[in-house]
């Protein structure tokens, strides 16, 4: 029970969060915003990390690895994101970034020497067919003022930052005997110290909308977005494996694309219908395994039979 209880909060939660990020965005800074984010988020692991007397003292080395993983994973990708959802709609924004499957296959093989299957390339050539359709108006009509394009581009290069941060992630847990919970709270607070310097440097105005939408959204994505979404899915990692805790990364974008068609009103073609379909097909291809639904199946229906029983 307590697995399904994790699946179904990291779907629900990482589905909702890019709506979040669309009500952020007015007044305040992308950039500010992503500080607040991220300062709220490592200030509420730090206070749990004190509560339940977590070891906090780490290596320099170990600092150094989570202060990348914090940069990739906890502060630019975020930002990218920040600035591509002003130019697309929030639905588009998470189905792009869901290509992080294929991207974290062949950056493990980069990285981590991991061995790459027939299926990636199945999977990358569905998913850059369905991204092609997907933007297929703003590339037919291609300018360098273009903000379909630009946005895209934005989402993919927040997606790239992203996967290296998992990658780094994946290395500190394995080689550098980095604890989840404490290396997220010190990359939180290392990724909102890089994004502040950039803000310092390039002379961005810090306000605060306070209004009930912007904090709101804020305290939901510092909250349940960034300490409550990921710990739930990387305890999903531990307790039933990544392949399986990856059918998370499938869902959600639907869960995203619902609510911005409901929410943004967002108008479906059918290339768009098309393109999605084809990326979201893309990331089957790479997650599935044969024998690994029968299990995933039992993780979803077997708490209801045993509540029966």
């Amino acid at each position: 029970m307590k697995d399904l209880l994790f699946y179904t909060a990291t779907v629900l939660i990482w589905g909702s969060t890019w709506i979040g990020i669309k009500l952020q965005l007015g007044s305040v800074d992308p950039m500010v915003s992503v500080i607040y984010r991220f300062a709220l988020a490592s200030l509420l692991l730090f206070c749990w990390c004190m509560i339940f007397h977590l070891k906090m003292r780490f290596s320099g080395r170990q600092h150094l690895f989570m202060a990348m993983q914090g940069g990739f994973l906890f502060g630019f990708n975020y930002l990218f994101f920040y600035l591509a959802e002003l130019s697309i709609n929030s639905g588009l924004a998470a189905v792009l970034f869901s290509t992080i499957l294929v991207m974290n296959v062949i950056n493990s093989a980069i990285f981590l020497g991991k061995p790459v299957e027939k299926k990636v390339a199945l999977a990358a050539l569905f998913g850059l067919s369905g991204i092609i359709l997907v933007f297929r108006p703003e590339i037919s009509s291609f300018t360098l003022e273009n903000h379909g394009v630009r946005g895209g581009l934005l989402c993919i290069l927040a997606t790239l930052l992203a996967s290296f941060g998992n990658i780094t992630s994946a290395y500190n847990q394995k080689s550098n005997r980095l604890p989840i919970i404490q290396s997220n709270a010190y990359g939180m607070a290392y990724g909102t110290l890089a994004i502040l310097a950039t803000a310092l440097v390039t002379g961005r105005s810090f306000t605060l909308e306070l209004t009930p939408l912007y904090l709101g959204s804020l305290c939901y994505l510092a909250l349940f977005g960034s300490v409550i979404a990921f710990g739930c899915y990387l305890a999903l990692v531990g307790r039933i494996g990544a392949d399986r805790a990856a059918y998370a990364t499938l869902l959600f974008p639907i869960v995203a694309l619902l609510i911005s068609t409901i929410w943004e009103g967002y108008q479906w073609s059918g290339s768009a219908a098309l393109g999605v379909f084809l990326i979201l097909a893309g990331n089957l291809i790479m997650v599935h395994k044969p024998g690994l639904v029968r299990p995933l199946g039992r993780l979803v229906f077997a708490p209801m039979v045993r509540k029966r029983l």
